[in-house]
């Protein structure tokens, strides 16, 4: 089928494309640069330079590809990480999950599209109370903390609009903490800090996390074309795990001394409240839906074999 992919050179873009085409679809994927359209056609799909937050020229590349399925991948993450101004760093991809996602449907309406398929997250905009593991029908958080107010109103705004967007069925796919060789969680600068005993575990470590690999994230997104009712799935692996235990293990993986641990209200003044957050109260996601509806199953049943596979690469 015809499949456009907005954001076809992003972490997921990256894995995407490739098994799209691998699929046998015919794909049209976008990118802001001349050096993004030579790696689309690396790929071996077809590039459309255009910024996501440019509706003329989005709405006339969805228009040029007359796509079946349209794929929102776009995010805007380069540069150092700032957790502690978590709204601040996110600020461009809230406009994309927001301006960027109203723009996608009216394209994908004007293109007589059938389906569209958003990237959205999982993990901390769970509520942070009850059980560890929270399936798509639990809420969202309800108070998240400050510097976080905004990214979960943009995500509230995706699972709100997408699934009743009319003439399309709209699916949400919620992904995990990414993570493949030299990306995401395992990016050279996360994997830095730890090697430098400079990602601590905070209070408990109680936190519990999901994870995805990457590629994995892609075949959730594959496997979405046909399958799966509108609404929102979580992509996730089968082990949601406080970060008291997958962080140390990171680190043996990788050859760094144990992580070093710090008490919250010290975290709280190195870091911020998001990060604290993130290590003692978040709560993970369960992928029971997602492997269910979508007829899916992740490479990577666990972070374990997925960071010691991924990190060795």
């Amino acid at each position: 089928m015809k499949v456009f992919v907005a954001g076809g050179t992003g972490a997921i873009g990256r894995k995407l494309v490739p098994q799209l085409v691998a699929a046998g679809h015919d794909v049209v994927a976008t990118t802001r640069s001349p050096k993004g359209a030579a790696d689309i056609r690396g790929m071996g799909a077809e590039p459309a330079i255009v910024d996501g937050l440019d509706e003329p020229g989005l709405m006339e590349a969805v228009r040029r590809a007359r796509p079946e399925v349209v794929i929102h991948e776009m995010t805007a993450l380069a540069g150092k990480p700032d957790l502690r101004h978590f709204d601040r760093w996110f600020a461009t991809t809230n406009e994309l999950r927001t301006r960027g996602t109203d723009y996608l449907i009216r394209a994908a309406n004007g293109a007589g599209a059938r389906r569209l398929i958003v990237q959205s997250y999982s993990g901390w905009p769970n509520i942070r109370e009850g059980s560890d593991v929270k399936s798509e029908e639990d809420p969202l958080d309800p108070d998240p903390p400050k510097w976080q107010r905004e990214s979960l109103a943009a995500i509230r705004r995706i699972e709100a609009t997408v699934p009743t967007a009319e003439g399309l069925e709209g699916v949400v796919l919620r992904y995990g903490g990414l993570y493949a060789a030299g990306t995401g969680g395992l990016s050279d600068e996360i994997l830095g800090s730890i090697r430098k005993r400079q990602f601590p575990v905070v209070g408990d470590g109680a936190g519990v996390w999901s994870f995805i690999y990457t590629g994995d994230a892609a075949s959730a997104t594959v496997a979405a074309l046909d399958h799966g009712a509108p609404g929102s799935y979580n992509v996730v692996d089968d082990d949601p795990a406080p970060a008291k235990e997958w962080l140390p293990y990171l680190a043996e993986v990788i050859g760094a001394k144990p992580p070093r641990r710090v008490p919250v209200w010290l975290g709280r003044i190195l870091a911020g409240e998001v990060p604290v957050s993130m290590m003692t109260r978040i709560r993970g996601s369960s992928n029971a839906k997602a492997k269910r509806e979508l007829g899916w199953q992740p490479r990577y049943g666990s972070w374990r074999e997925g960071f010691k596979a991924e990190a060795g690469a």
